[in-house]
C-alpha cells in the first residue's frame, strides 16, 4: 500500500518509477496540478492493484462518513464484514470466525465491540443450550440497510461519473477476472490485517 508521511509518498515501489512519467514542473509530469497525465505505452504492473484497492477504499470512506452522519458514527469496515458474517439468521463466535478467516479470539474481540455499541447481541441457541449465537439488533439491522443504500447512492455517483456502461462493463471486466470463490467472501478483514 501506498503510505503517506508529511505528504510525502514513501512507497517504494511507487517511488522508483517517478521518473518514468515525466520531470517534476513539466506539463504531464507527476507533481503539475492541471496538467494533463503523459500518456503511456501501458501502465506499471503494481497500478492496478493500487487503483483496485484505492477505488476500495474511496467508497468503503465515503460510506462510513455517510454512516456517520446517519447515526452511524462509531462503525468501522471491520464491523460491516462482522455484521455480514454474522447474517440475519445469528451465528456463533466460531461461524464468524470461520467466515471471516480469523480465530475464534479474533471474532469474538469485534464481537464484543459490536454488542458494546448495540449492533449486536447474544442469545441461546435455541436448538442447544450450550450454543451462544450472535445477532443482529434493529441498530445492526438499521446499519446495513443504511450500508446498501449507501452503495447504491455511490455506485449512481460512479455511473453519473463514468457513464452507466462503462461501469457495468468494469464489474463484468471485474467478474471475469476475479474467481468466483474469491469474488464475495468476508474474509477480507483477515486478509487486510485485522477483524
Amino acid at each position: 500500500m501506498v503510505d503517506h508521511v508529511d505528504g510525502e509518498n514513501v512507497n517504494q515501489v511507487v517511488d522508483s518509477g517517478k521518473g518514468v512519467s515525466g520531470t517534476p514542473g513539466v506539463p504531464g509530469a507527476p507533481g503539475v496540478p492541471g496538467a494533463p497525465a503523459a500518456p503511456r505505452p501501458d501502465s506499471p504492473g503494481y497500478e492496478l492493484p493500487l487503483l483496485l484497492f484505492g477505488g476500495f477504499r474511496t467508497l468503503i470512506d465515503r460510506l462510513h462518513a455517510r454512516l456517520a452522519a446517519e447515526g452511524h458514527p462509531d462503525m468501522r469496515p471491520a464491523h460491516g464484514f462482522a455484521m455480514q458474517a454474522i447474517g440475519f439468521r445469528g451465528a456463533t463466535a466460531s461461524e464468524i470466525g470461520r467466515r471471516l478467516g480469523v480465530s475464534k479470539q479474533a471474532a469474538g474481540k469485534t464481537v464484543d465491540r459490536l454488542l458494546a455499541l448495540g449492533y449486536a447481541e447474544r442469545a441461546d441457541d435455541p436448538a442447544d443450550a450450550r450454543r451462544k449465537l450472535v445477532h443482529l439488533t434493529p441498530r445492526g439491522h438499521d446499519a446495513l440497510a443504511r450500508s446498501a443504500a449507501g452503495f447504491d447512492e455511490l455506485r449512481a455517483e460512479w455511473c453519473a461519473a463514468l457513464g452507466t456502461d462503462r461501469v457495468r462493463a468494469l464489474e463484468a471486466d471485474l467478474r471475469n477476472v476475479v474467481p468466483e470463490e474469491t469474488a464475495f467472501r468476508l474474509d477480507a478483514t483477515s486478509w487486510l490485517g485485522g477483524a
